[in-house]
C-alpha cells in the first residue's frame, strides 16, 4: 500500500485579516485542526504542520496528538520556505511514496477530498493530481516522491504551483468546487459562518 503523507501550510501572517486565519472557528473546531483532523482521517501519515507566524495561537488551538509539527523561521519569505521545511522533514522520517501540499484556509478539505487525489494518481498514473475549482487548480495538490526534489528547490516567492505549469503533461486533477471558498477576509470569514449552522463567531 502507498504511503501518503501530508505537509500542512499554517505559517502565514493572514494579513488581509489582521489575526490568524488558522485559528478561526467553523463548526466547534479551528480551521487548522479541522484539517489536521481530515489528514488523519484519510489516513496519511505522516501529518506534518508547519507553523510560523502566530505560532503560539496556532498550537493554543491545535490538538498535537499525531503530528509533527515544525517551526518555518523563515516564513516571511513565502510558502516555498515552508514546502522545503516539509519536505526534508518527510525525508527524514523516512520518506513517502507521496506528498500531500495543503494550507489550512479552506473549510471545506476533508478526508474524501484528500483519499481522492490518492484515488486519482492511482487510476491516472500522473505524477501531480491538483485540486480543480473556480476555473484553475490548486491546493491541496499531491506529488509523487519524484517530485520531492522539485519541491524542495523551489525559489522564494513560489508556490508549488509552478510544478503543476512546469510539468502540465503529468498533471491530472480531481473536481473540488468548494476549494474556491478560503478564508482572506473578515468578510469571508462572516459570509462562511452565515451560511452554516454555527451563525456566530467563537
Amino acid at each position: 500500500m502507498d504511503k501518503i503523507a501530508i505537509v500542512i501550510l499554517a505559517a502565514g501572517e493572514s494579513t488581509r485579516l489582521g489575526r490568524p486565519k488558522q485559528t478561526l472557528f467553523y463548526n466547534g473546531k479551528s480551521l487548522v485542526q479541522h484539517v489536521a483532523d481530515e489528514a488523519r482521517m484519510a489516513g496519511l501519515a505522516p501529518v506534518i504542520l508547519v507553523t510560523g507566524a502566530f505560532e503560539k495561537e496556532v498550537l493554543d488551538k491545535l490538538h498535537p496528538d499525531g503530528l509533527s509539527i515544525l517551526h518555518n523561521d523563515r516564513w516571511k519569505e513565502g510558502m516555498a520556505t515552508g514546502i522545503r521545511l516539509g519536505v526534508e522533514k518527510l525525508e527524514a522520517m523516512g520518506g513517502a511514496d507521496a506528498v500531500i501540499i495543503s494550507v489550512c484556509d479552506q473549510p471545506f478539505v476533508s478526508a474524501a477530498i484528500l483519499k481522492s487525489l490518492h484515488e486519482k494518481q492511482l487510476h491516472s498514473g500522473k505524477g501531480i493530481v491538483a485540486s480543480a475549482y473556480a476555473g484553475t487548480v490548486g491546493v491541496p495538490v499531491l506529488y509523487t516522491s519524484n517530485y520531492f526534489t522539485g519541491l524542495k528547490e523551489l525559489e522564494e516567492g513560489e508556490g508549488a504551483k509552478k510544478l503543476i505549469h512546469h510539468f502540465a503533461g503529468d498533471v491530472a486533477h480531481i473536481d473540488f468546487d468548494a476549494g474556491a471558498i478560503d478564508i482572506d477576509t473578515e468578510e469571508d470569514y462572516n459570509l462562511l459562518l452565515d451560511k452554516s449552522s454555527e451563525g456566530a463567531l467563537q
